[in-house]
């Protein structure tokens, strides 16, 4: 299971808004081996597709060097469908390299980039793609 403060939740859906009608990506770091998610990293998707995302190779080299600096990993991997529901497609799970990341999917399509939103998250390791449930805490003293 997914745990996930409402900031967070709401921070990775706001992108996927903002982003609307291309694909948003980013990460979700937590502190190394915590399975927490806490840091909000929203990504430029290289691709600057409706249908595709890639994360830039230099900032990609950059964001885990800064989290090797923190003592972080991904927690949570996350883009947008647009046209589709949020389901990963093929192309997601052969690109699904972090066995222990939440693959979270934020579909925004039939809503103009308005909502509402499928908010699914997902275990991908080796190519087997497996649904998880996602609870959302409230913030504040003692959440996520």
């Amino acid at each position: 299971m997914l745990t996930i403060s409402q900031a967070l939740h709401d921070q990775i859906v706001a992108h996927a808004r903002r982003d609307h009608p291309d694909e948003a990506c980013g990460v979700v770091a937590g502190p190394a081996g915590s399975g927490r998610p806490e840091r909000f990293v929203p990504m430029l998707n290289a691709a600057r597709s409706p249908t595709f995302y890639e994360f830039d190779s230099a900032d990609l080299l950059k964001l885990y060097r800064d989290m090797d600096d923190r003592d972080e990993d991904p927690v949570i991997v996350y883009h947008s469908h647009t046209a589709t529901e949020a389901y990963p497609s093929r192309t997601d799970i052969t690109y699904a390299n972090e066995p222990e990341a939440h693959y979270v999917l934020v579909s925004t399509a039939d809503t103009d980039g308005l909502g509402p939103f499928q908010f699914r998250s997902y275990r991908i390791v080796d190519g087997q793609v497996t649904e998880e449930d996602v609870e959302v805490v409230a913030d504040g003293p003692g959440a996520v």
